[in-house]
């Protein structure tokens, strides 16, 4: 690394603060409800796109791959995102379900960690996700070539207005590739940021049925 990108990373502040304090002691006995009022405190906070998240799988060659998708749904099922099976990512679902997911709020200073299986939901939820997107993203999901190579703007210029016509034409239509996932976390992490960098850190460990907590060394 040179060492003017060495000062100009060094310039930058990080955890600068301040920040709410994370009383673990009242923190629920459930990490979904946890989840769900952080979340909205990040809502709240005018956070842009708190919904984000990064979902990390590995491929069959037992490489990380890693990238932002939007959170659909937290319910008893676990946490939901959509994506085509046929992409790497469900190339590499269908190898390992096993994921994680990560949550970053800045502002905040706070992020959720979550390790589980990722679990496909089946017809009922692809039809309803896949109908509920905008016509634009079902348009490109359609074309069912995501991460391909592109030889040339006018193929996917063309192949997109195929594809707009095919939904005027039906629209209920549905992409056979689509697919939501939910993710059956067995360990989520709450890390609060601290300026000092003393971090409160709370993990739900699963046992059975029920959820275990654990104070983690900053």
């Amino acid at each position: 690394m040179s060492s003017d990108m060495r000062e100009l990373l060094r310039q930058l502040n990080a955890l600068a603060g301040p920040y709410l304090p994370f009383d673990t002691a009242v923190a629920p006995r459930q990490p979904e409800v946890l989840f769900a009022e952080w979340l909205r405190m990040a809502i709240d906070a005018g956070i842009r796109e708190p919904h984000a998240m990064t979902l990390s799988t590995v491929d069959a060659d037992g490489r990380p791959d890693a990238r932002i998708l939007i959170l659909k749904d937290v319910d008893e099922h676990g946490w939901h995102f959509a994506i085509a099976r046929n992409s790497p990512k469900g190339q590499q679902l269908a190898h390992s379900p096993q994921v994680a997911l990560t949550f970053y709020w800045p502002l905040l200073g706070r992020q959720v960690r979550i390790r589980g299986e990722a679990l496909d939901r089946g017809v009922e939820y692809q039809i309803s996700d896949f109908l509920a997107r905008p016509a634009a993203s079902r348009a490109v999901a359609l074309l069912g070539r995501q991460s391909e190579i592109l030889a040339n703007e006018q193929d996917l210029a063309d192949g997109l207005a195929q594809q707009q016509q095919r939904l005027v034409d039906h629209p209920d239509l549905v992409a056979p590739q689509w697919a939501v996932y939910a993710v059956k976390a067995h360990s989520i992490e709450f890390w609060q940021g601290d300026e000092q960098r003393r971090h409160t850190r709370l993990r739900y460990v699963r046992e059975d049925h029920k959820w275990r907590k654990e104070r983690l060394w900053p």
